[in-house]
């Protein structure tokens, strides 16, 4: 079994969570911004990356570290075991309400669309491979923010 040590981006605004689509892939289902964490590198820097390269949004802002977990993606059609790391960062500025980005290639062609969009971090739908585990901890970090 292969092992991945993986970071996942809870971009907040407001109340608001950042969620994708990959629109020439539907069966990727809904997710957040996450990937995989680099040779040497701290899952919060790989958690940062990721949010910047997959969204273009810039200037995120580090919240906190919220939860890390071990899970096993067999369901998921993928011989593998995944080391989670999940943090909170958030928005400084008003964002667009919904954009295209994608990740690209060196010579400039698009690899992965991803079509992005905000959604009330109380009505969520399901997000896939269980992204959305640590949506209680998110809630808490949110009102502790708040304070």
């Amino acid at each position: 079994m292969k092992i991945r040590h993986r970071a996942y981006a809870y971009i907040t605004h407001g109340s608001r969570l950042l969620l994708f689509t990959h629109p020439k892939h539907p069966e990727a289902g809904i997710q957040v911004p996450a990937g995989s964490v680099e040779e040497g590198e701290e899952p919060g820097d790989a958690a940062m990356r990721e949010a910047e390269e997959e969204t273009n949004l810039k200037n995120l802002q580090f919240v906190r570290f919220l939860d890390q977990d071990t899970r096993d993606m067999n369901d998921c059609g993928t011989d593998e075991l995944q080391y989670r790391w999940f943090y909170h960062l958030s928005v400084t500025f008003k964002p667009e309400e919904e954009w295209t980005h994608g990740e690209f290639a060196k010579d400039g062609t698009m690899v992965h669309q991803f079509d992005f969009f905000w959604c009330d971090i109380e009505s969520l739908p399901k997000l896939v491979a269980d992204y959305d585990d640590k949506i209680d901890l998110l809630r808490d970090s949110l009102r502790q923010s708040a304070l």
